[in-house]
């Protein structure tokens, strides 16, 4: 969320920002509730103080036996203004709130204007490998290795799943553990989060209301209250994102640096394009989600961080890849700031996401109410937050297979994985 005091401040400099997304947003409205907001909250002090004035006259008249009734009339009279001010507080402080909740974050300065198109290679890892033969799709070459099962994935659950067996099975583990011995080694702390979530946790992440129906609902109940409704994750993302809303974290805490494992389950309203057959699109895979929660003094040198992380996982796998850094238009809207990791699939002939690294800075830290007490100046502070995939699998699979593809069919282990195939080297063609 964004804040309202800045928006109060300088109007012009929040619609400059938010036009590098394609918005158009007029502040008139808003400004002008927060003016009575903050008008109607200074009378409703103002009442008070008189209230609890004529509260202790009251006490005093009666401590001399004199006649109160007249100033228990008084009262009776700030208690009715009271309520109708209090009830107006809420009903602007509501209208505020739903304004700036619609809004999404604003993109860094550095941050290029428009959309997709303006996005920018910003590094390239290794060469596009070649072929002296004609290189197998992932497709094929998972139905030839027998690594998954389409088919029956699809008769289980449905269009957009799949079933991994056997070697599949280990080669998608063996990704996970990788990870997670990574994760381990640079000191970050690995959680294991609930699957399902409420309402608020969507929120918070800024997931929610825009894009709530992207996710897997688990109440039909249409008489559920709001608050009390769960999903499936999309993402550990908005699991970790939760773990400090409502509380006061101190500075000797902060960095905290976290990783976190899940399934993603993702509704992703649309069709399937013939290009993204396969894992290149399902509505559920594996991930694991690197997180910071920082001070904002810190949060760009977290993000270096977490790109150079996600950059090295894929690195050390021998992979040709590429990094990019997001125009405004195409980061997610809780993100002031997001790279790509993006990995090359030869039979597609593009490059496909495996990590997107982001800094949302004060954004889902407004939204969940985390702070920090500052100890230059002991004031209370709104946290950054700050994640990246470390990584996904449902593409570095595919990546795997067609960048180590061998003529006869197999497919070489990436060395760094061998430890957690049992020492197997290749993946080999099934008996006919």
């Amino acid at each position: 969320m964004l804040d309202i005091q800045l928006i109060r401040e300088n109007p012009e400099y929040v619609q400059k920002a938010l036009a590098k997304r394609g918005l158009e947003v007029d502040f008139k409205e808003l400004l002008e509730i927060d003016v009575k907001r903050r008008e109607a909250m200074t009378e409703v002090e103002a009442l008070k103080a008189k209230r609890n004035k004529a509260s202790a006259e009251v006490g005093q008249l009666k401590r001399n036996g004199e006649n109160a009734d007249h100033v228990l009339a008084e009262l009776k009279e700030l208690s009715d203004e009271i309520k109708e001010k209090d009830d107006l507080v809420s009903e602007l402080n509501l209208k505020q709130e739903e304004f700036l909740i619609g809004l999404p974050n604003m993109p860094a300065e550095e941050v290029r204007a428009g959309g997709k198109e303006n996005n920018q290679v910003e590094k390239m890892f290794g060469e596009q490998p070649k072929f002296d033969f004609e290189p197998k799709s992932h497709i094929e070459l998972e139905e030839n290795l027998g690594l998954i099962d389409y088919e029956r994935g699809a008769k289980l659950s449905g269009t957009g799943f799949w079933l991994y067996e056997g070697d599949g099975a280990r080669l998608e583990w063996a990704l996970l553990n990788y990870f997670i011995d990574a994760h381990v080694a640079d000191e970050y702390k690995m959680l294991l989060v609930p699957h399902i979530l409420n309402s608020a946790s969507g929120f918070t992440a800024g997931q929610f209301p825009k894009f709530k129906e992207d996710v897997f609902w688990l109440d039909s109940d249409e008489n559920v209250q709001e608050e009390n409704k769960q999903f499936l994750l999309p993402t550990a993302e908005t699991a970790v994102v939760n773990l400090f809303r409502d509380e006061i974290l101190t500075e000797a805490d902060l960095p905290r640096k976290y990783f976190a494992y899940s399934p993603c389950y993702r509704k992703e309203a649309g069709t399937y394009g013939s290009s993204e057959r396969g894992m290149i699109r399902g509505h559920q895979f594996n991930k694991i989600e690197m997180f910071q929660f920082t001070k904002p003094e810190d949060s760009e040198k977290a993000f270096e961080e977490l790109v150079e992380k996600a950059s090295k996982l894929v690195s050390d796998l021998g992979l040709h890849f590429r990094v990019s850094s997001l125009a405004a238009g195409d980061c997610s809207a809780s993100m002031a700031k997001t790279w790509d990791i993006e990995v090359w699939i030869p039979s597609m002939n593009e490059y496909k996401e495996v990590s997107s690294v982001s800094n949302a800075k004060d954004y889902q830290a407004r939204r969940g109410n985390m702070r920090y007490r500052s100890e230059s100046d002991n004031k209370i502070k709104y946290l950054h937050t700050l994640n990246g995939s470390g990584l996904a699998t449902s593409r570095l699979f595919p990546a795997i297979l067609e960048q180590y593809q061998q003529e006869d069919g197999s497919v070489l282990i990436p060395a760094v994985l061998t430890k957690y195939m049992g020492g197997q080297r290749y993946l080999k063609p099934r008996e006919k």
